[in-house]
Formats: C-alpha cells, structure tokens, sequence
C-alpha cells in the first residue's frame, strides 16, 4: 500500500532532479543572447578581424580576473585572442546587475568548447570593486 505512493515520489524526484542539470548556464545563455550576441555571434566565433572570438578563447583563462569589469564597462584597449590582435573598443553593459555578469562569465567560460572554471558572485564583485 505504502509502496507506490514511494515509488513515485521517487521516480519524480529523480527525474526531477536530472532535468535540473539539463542546462546549468540557462540565465547567462539569455543574458548572452540579449547583449552580446550581436557581436559576438551565437557560436562565439566574433567578428573575423574586427571583434575577438569567445569560442575556445585563450583571453578567458589568462585573463578571467578581468571579465566582470570588461562586461560593465567595456574596454577601449587593443587585446590579443588566440595569437591575433583586436582594435575595435566593447561598449560596456552598465545595466547588468552582480549576478547578471556572474551568469554571462559562467555560460561563456562552459560553452564553444570553453571549460574554464565557475565564477563565484563574490569573485565578480571583488573585480568590479577593483575596476572602478
């Protein structure tokens, strides 16, 4: 009697719990689509010789402690991706909040064949203390 009531409890917790991780970065994949995939480009490929790839970018890694500044507030300075130099300033995107920043870092740091790590709120605040 007691069984079936368990039984799917159970199996709704667990399939419950699998759908869950389907996609773990689903907040930032929206914040990249709303403003920075028309630079970018969804497959983060950017735009040849003009804007810096993010797929598979060496930037991410050797420069992960600058994300959450370069999203606010933009960067006006060359920067070199993948052996290639890009001259072409990103407007930054002040409206985004802490978490905001945080979910855009954490999708494009696991996404294009990126696995560069999860990037804490508390880490994304400390870089824009340090920024500004």
């Amino acid at each position: 009697m007691y069984k079936l009531p368990f039984i799917t409890f159970f199996f709704l917790t667990f399939f419950s719990l699998v759908n869950c991780n389907q996609k773990p970065y689903a907040h930032g994949k929206i914040m990249y689509e709303n403003f920075c995939v028309n630079c970018h480009m969804e497959d983060g490929s950017g735009l040849v010789g003009n804007i810096p790839p993010l797929a598979k970018a060496d930037y991410l890694t050797t420069n992960a402690d600058k994300l959450a500044c370069i999203i606010r507030y933009g960067i006006t300075e060359n920067l070199v991706v993948n052996g290639k130099e890009y001259t072409t300033p990103m407007a930054g995107v002040p409206q985004l909040t802490d978490v905001e920043i945080a979910n855009i870092i954490n999708y494009i740091n696991h996404e294009w064949g990126n696995d560069n790590g999860y990037t804490t709120i508390k880490q994304v605040q400390a870089q824009l203390e340090k920024c500004r």
